[in-house]
């Protein structure tokens, strides 16, 4: 696993997996603790708005290895 890290683009695809699992882990805290729990609009929106966000961030990693001459 450390080695993974070593690299820049592993560093980046570990933040991309934590942010993945905090929201997911926030969004489980949001439902267990709102007694209402979560509307289907405001989940459709949250969760489409942070999936372009994660598959913009991706396209950035990929970018970036196409840049420093890495195959995909």
């Amino acid at each position: 696993m450390r080695e993974r890290l070593e690299s820049d683009l592993g560093f980046y695809y570990a933040v991309g997996v934590f942010i993945i699992a905090v929201f997911v882990v926030g969004l489980a805290a949001f439902a267990v603790l709102n007694p209402g729990g979560i509307g289907t609009v405001e989940l459709v929106g949250l969760s489409g708005g942070f999936f372009l966000f994660m598959v913009v961030y991706f396209i950035a990693i990929s970018v970036q290895r196409l840049e420093d001459g890495d195959s995909i």
